[in-house]
């Protein structure tokens, strides 16, 4: 039994990996640029990782394959030069200014062009600092360290959701390893890490906020553990601290503080998620404080860059106009991208109204609430792109690959909610 099963599950993998050489396919064919590089090498990867899953079932050589032909080469050879404007070239350039001039940004007067923007938070010149300390070659390079990043925190979020898993036994680490390796290998992560986006390591920190958080209301012997203190204050505060730290890097993480909190409140109570969202706020503002200790006296240039430059509001437009909804109205004009501003905030009002009416009662329930909002975020937003897309497909999947395994393991019914972990039944499954 546990033979078939483990067949059926190589079958999936080997049926996985032919679709993703199917997308990396027609990536190479119907896109340019670097987006077209990565297709033609993780067409090739995937292809050759397929191959070896249909030929060598059970073995982790496809994984393996797969990891080292869509990830690690095409993250290697298109981070051996930066074309202007590409993300790695922003990164670093908001480092040298937040060693030089104490904020990541420039000031209103020296924004002349599209590039001269910097639409991240001043936590993610981070990644710059290697570049900063003349670190040759890709040591340097903060695509790199972006990629490494995501990898660790990939694990940590994947570890955390499974505590039932360890990494000091054998027999347990591989599994671990087959789940972070799959999760690295699907284009969702593989493309924009190759590419160099800002993206993965916010959804890393995003996945780990939802882990840690899922351990605070965890049921079943697993809870029984461990004391409240602990699953109420430790496992969120290290929930708090991973969103914190993302919505510090990037203001696509900030829809899921609220989210996380409406979970707690259900759950814990309104002090638990008070507390929750005044760490995750704290940490955010603390970071931003740390990274840009000058924005306190220009105000100005946070609002250019972070605010009217993503809006569309300011002097110049932003590269990423996929034509998506947001993006369609906006373009016909001034009252077309108010309208779009406007959709965006009824959106937002409604995703707000539902949490408090029916706030999510489980991590199923946060994480669809989050995909849900980030989607229809990413759909009417002015400018946006169609890469942003990886937010939800990658928190929906992380959840399928540590989701049903937790719940079967507390004995919690999947997807529905439960009040009383122990009335739940494996036989739902």
């Amino acid at each position: 039994m546990i033979r078939a099963s483990g067949q059926a599950h190589q079958n999936y993998l080997a049926w996985w990996l032919t679709l993703f050489a199917v997308y990396a396919v027609i990536m190479a064919i119907v896109t340019r640029g670097p987006s077209q590089v990565w297709g033609a090498w993780a067409a090739a990867g995937y292809a050759v990782a397929a191959l070896t899953a249909w030929r060598w079932r059970g073995s982790a050589l496809p994984l393996l394959i797969g990891v080292c032909g869509a990830v690690a080469a095409p993250t290697i050879w298109l981070s051996i030069g930066w074309q202007p404007g590409e993300e790695p070239v922003v990164v670093a350039r908001a480092a040298f200014l937040l060693l030089h001039h104490g904020s990541p940004y420039l000031a209103s007067g020296q924004l002349v062009s599209a590039q001269s923007y910097n639409p991240y938070l001043p936590a993610m010149s981070v990644f710059g600092l290697p570049y900063m300390a003349r670190l040759p070659g890709i040591l340097g390079n903060p695509e790199s360290w972006m990629a490494v990043t995501t990898l660790v925190l990939t694990a940590v979020a994947i570890r955390v959701a499974l505590p039932h898993l360890s990494w000091r036994r054998a027999a347990e680490a591989r599994p671990l390893l087959r789940k972070t390796a799959l999760a690295l290998v699907t284009p969702v992560l593989a493309l924009p890490i190759a590419l160099g986006t800002t993206d993965p390591p916010v959804i890393a920190l995003i996945c780990v906020a939802l882990a840690c958080a899922s351990r605070s209301v965890a049921g079943g012997a697993e809870a029984a553990r461990e004391s409240a203190t602990v699953r109420w204050i430790t496992w969120n505060g290290l929930a708090a601290l991973a969103i914190g730290i993302a919505c510090a890097m990037k203001a696509t993480a900030w829809p899921a503080v609220p989210v996380i909190a409406a979970m707690l409140a259900s759950r814990i109570g309104i002090r638990a998620a008070v507390r929750f969202a005044g760490a995750a706020i704290a940490t955010a503002a603390i970071l931003t404080i740390a990274f840009a200790p000058v924005l306190v006296t220009q105000p100005g240039a946070f609002f250019d860059n972070i605010i009217a430059y993503p809006l569309g509001l300011a002097h110049h437009l932003t590269p990423a106009a996929s034509p998506l909804p947001g993006h369609l109205l906006a373009d016909t004009g001034t009252p077309g991208r108010m309208a779009a501003l406007g959709l965006l905030l009824v959106g937002a009002l409604g995703i707000a109204a539902s949490l408090v009416r029916r706030p999510p009662r489980d991590i199923l329930a946060a994480t669809v609430y989050i995909a849900l909002g980030l989607t229809l975020l990413f759909t009417l937003a002015p400018n946006s792109r169609f890469g942003y897309f990886a937010y939800p497909a990658a928190l929906i999947g992380w959840f399928a690959l540590t989701g049903r395994p937790r719940a079967a393991r507390t004995g919690e019914p999947w997807p529905k909610r439960a009040h009383n972990p122990s009335q739940g039944s494996p036989a739902r499954l």
